[in-house]
């Protein structure tokens, strides 16, 4: 079977990182992680902060992960390795049903919010128009990897400029931290606490998209040196970012500016430098938000096309379009289902749905570091994690901790995620029995 070609370097693989996970949270995600928050800056500062570095950890365990076995597939490569193909299925299953389609679903929707700005439109309209969006991001990704990611690194230019330009600013012409009484709270109470985690959940949806990177290792030049380094320093260009701009919205419209804002930075744009501005701003906000979708798109595509090389997916998704390179059943399949959950679902249902599913899997993944290590001591290692067991043992148990505090607060949500989860243990023994892969 034809394998995907390797065309990224370590420069682009730190461009498509941000480009990835700088979709709509950073513009619309502030104002929930504030509420979350008591109102409180400080508390709300330090669960951007908290989340940047758990981000962080992950990467640098992915890292390791990705050097170890740099092939296309990432992820699903790393759990199947290390607990067996009937895990590795249910995240493949999960990442097509719920998390990689819902996520490229969620942006879709998101946008709509911004373009109404310029087209008003009514709710059955916009419910249309993120639809076609939905299919359009995901299907430019069938006419080959290198314009994929040329088109990504046009947006992701754009949208970093958009948002250095408020963080440089907001800060100097706003007045909203004159308006902050307290930085932090009188006390941290176990209701605060909680509510936090909640914030947090939202603050890591904004950070989501970094795991997809690993999907497209296999497709980076020299691997081994590349991808770890552009990884962790796409990574962490995100953690600055993000905590800059939570301030400077802050800056622009004060916390109670911010608690009282659906779009807050175009509402502080508007705010600091005028209507025209705040409408301007939404240009680059709607790039961000497709861009995102289309790399989400582009990368999880690669799982579901390394799912039918290990025959446990269906056929047709493991083949690559001889005249594109790209494996086009799998983007198509994976384009169509996207548009299904955009026409069916809020933008803050599916937040709360992706990120929360997500997260049992990504918890998997870091500990899949130790269990390798475990299970493949001599394996080759060209990039080790720093600190180990210590960092993957952080991200692991925040991560869990994450999925234990949304089923707690969030039950309902909490059970259809599980559940949607735990049906593909069924489906893959079904899918074996059926229809067993060529190795077994």
């Amino acid at each position: 079977m034809e394998e995907l070609k390797p065309v990224f370097t370590a420069r682009s693989v730190a461009v498509l990182t941000v480009g990835a996970v700088i979709g709509s949270g950073v513009f619309l995600v502030p104002t929930a992680v504030l509420r979350d928050s008591g109102g409180s800056v400080g508390v709300a500062t330090l669960i951007w902060v908290l989340g940047g570095v758990l981000s962080f950890l992950g990467a640098l365990s992915y890292a390791e992960l990705s050097a170890m076995n740099p092939k296309a597939g990432g992820l699903y490569l790393y759990l199947r390795d290390a607990f067996g193909q009937a895990v590795a299925f249910a995240y493949g299953w999960t990442l097509f049903v719920v998390i990689g389609s819902g996520t490229v679903a969620t942006l879709a929707v998101a946008s709509t919010a911004y373009l109404a700005e310029w087209i008003p439109m009514a709710p059955t309209t916009r419910t249309m128009v993120a639809v076609v969006l939905a299919l359009a991001v995901a299907l430019v990704n069938v006419f080959g990897t290198g314009q994929s990611a040329r088109i990504i690194n046009i947006g992701t230019v754009l949208k970093v400029g958009a948002i250095v330009l408020l963080i440089v600013a907001l800060p100097i012409l706003g007045s909203g931290f004159q308006q902050v009484d307290r930085v932090w709270p009188e006390a941290m109470t176990p209701g605060l606490l909680t509510t936090a985690g909640i914030g947090l959940v939202s603050v890591l949806w904004a950070y989501e998209g970094w795991q997809y990177l690993t999907f497209i290792a296999g497709e980076t030049i020299e691997p081994q040196r590349n991808f770890p380094r552009g990884l962790a320093l796409g990574t962490l260009a995100l953690v600055v970012i993000y905590v800059l701009a939570s301030l400077a919205y802050i800056a622009g419209l004060g916390p109670a500016g911010v608690l009282g804002s659906t779009r807050v930075a175009a509402d502080a744009a508007r705010e600091v430098l005028g209507p025209a501005w705040g409408k301007a701003i939404t240009i680059p906000i709607i790039v961000s938000m497709l861009t995102a979708a289309q790399s989400n798109a582009m990368m999880s595509a690669r799982v579901y096309y390394a799912m039918a090389k290990d025959g446990v997916f269906f056929a047709p998704m493991g083949r690559i379009n001889k005249r594109f390179g790209t494996p086009a059943v799998a983007i198509v399949a994976a384009a169509i289902w996207s548009a299904v959950l955009a026409a069916s679902g809020t933008f803050e249902v599916l937040l709360r749905y992706v990120v929360f599913v997500g997260w049992v899997f990504y918890a998997l993944a870091g500990l899949a570091v130790i269990a390798l290590r475990r299970k493949r001591p001599d394996a080759p290692r060209p990039f080790r994690v720093p600190g180990y067991p210590i960092t993957p043992l952080l991200f692991v148990l925040s991560g869990f901790a994450i999925v234990v505090n949304t089923v707690i607060e969030n039950p309902r949500q909490g059970a259809i995620g599980l559940g949607a989860t735990a049906l593909a243990i069924p489906i893959y023994f079904l899918w074996r029995r059926l229809a067993p892969p060529p190795n077994a």
